[in-house]
């Protein structure tokens, strides 16, 4: 086979020399929506494989090609690139209802995943899922800015827009997880909130007779200011005006604070009851309510912190 040098000139290229480098080129590590087909695929025995074992599973039956380094890449938090990869696709398989994970640790699929489509996107996985509906309007920013060209985008743009989906994802999991524990521990949660957020001590009522008052913060240490807390903890459904207007009789003149937490939504008629009531009502729905929680760092914890250097413009004024 004929070929031209960078001179010009004439030289021969043999058809077995190309077909060996195309054989050496480097597979590229995978993105993360790019794992969803293969994590499907060793999850459709039905098996129920741990988060470790599951990440393991696939590497070794898609990515065995990665060279040494490529599995040895890390993130700028220290975790190796292919497996935090695995693990984001997992996540985002999970709120589309395509895994479950049946207990801590442990992964399993669903009958929606092992019907999936050839080709799986996370387009496809956030309009199927009914988490997203609570993101709808974060949803439709986050698609006006990706129609921008990324390479007019600054450096610290790209990694702010990096940590806002970081943060997203981290409170779409955090209100699955309000959706589905205890309403019991549900109502500890909201209290140990207030607390947080500098409400003062509470005091939880008896849950065999609260009369739809799941707690008590006193204000002061005298408690002559009390608020009082109604906890609701819905996976579907809204609440209604005939929830608060319960909430408001329950307050039975003793104080004229109340605070309505759901991890559901306010329908209009909820919402306007609350509003025009005597008592001063605040209404937090699901969506709020895990942006304070991850604002006073309830139920999350800090895993990587980030430093940002720039050049020391005073030191080299010195000179």
């Amino acid at each position: 086979m004929l070929g031209v040098d960078e001179w010009g000139g004439i030289n021969i290229v043999s058809v077995h020399e190309n077909k060996l480098h195309e054989n050496i080129k480097l597979m590229e590590i995978p993105k993360f929506d790019e794992t969803f087909i293969p994590i499907l695929e060793v999850l459709k025995d039905n098996k129920i494989y741990k988060s470790r074992e599951l990440i393991e599973v696939v590497k070794t039956k898609f990515y065995s090609e990665l060279s040494n380094d490529q599995l040895k890449q890390k993130t700028k938090s220290g975790d190796l690139l292919i497996d935090n990869r695995i693990a984001w696709g997992k996540s985002y398989l999970k709120k589309g209802g395509y895994l479950v994970f049946p207990e801590r640790g442990h992964v399993q699929i669903t009958e929606k995943g092992k019907n999936h489509s050839a080709n799986l996107t996370v387009r496809d996985l956030e309009n199927e899922s009914s988490l997203f509906d609570f993101y709808k309007q974060e949803k439709e920013t986050r698609a006006i800015d990706k129609q921008a060209n990324v390479e007019i985008s600054s450096p610290q743009d790209l990694i702010d827009e990096g940590f806002n989906r970081i943060e997203s994802d981290v409170k779409s999991e955090l209100l699955i997880k309000l959706k589905n524990i205890d309403p019991y521990f549900f109502e500890k949660v909201v209290l140990r909130l207030l607390k947080k957020m500098g409400y003062g001590d509470f005091i939880e009522t008896s849950k065999s007779n609260d009369g739809g008052i799941d707690g008590i913060i006193n204000e002061d240490k005298l408690g002559l200011d009390k608020i009082y807390i109604q906890a609701k903890r819905f996976n579907e459904g809204k609440v209604r005006e005939k929830d608060i207007r319960n909430f408001i009789g329950a307050m039975s003149g003793d104080t004229n604070k109340g605070v309505f937490v759901t991890t559901s939504e306010f329908d209009i008629k909820a919402i306007e009851k609350a509003r025009s009531a005597h008592h001063k009502i605040i209404c937090i729905d699901g969506l709020k309510l895990v942006s304070l929680m991850h604002e006073f760092n309830v139920g999350i914890q800090l895993k990587t912190s980030y430093e940002i250097k720039e050049i020391d413009e005073d030191f080299f004024d010195e000179q």
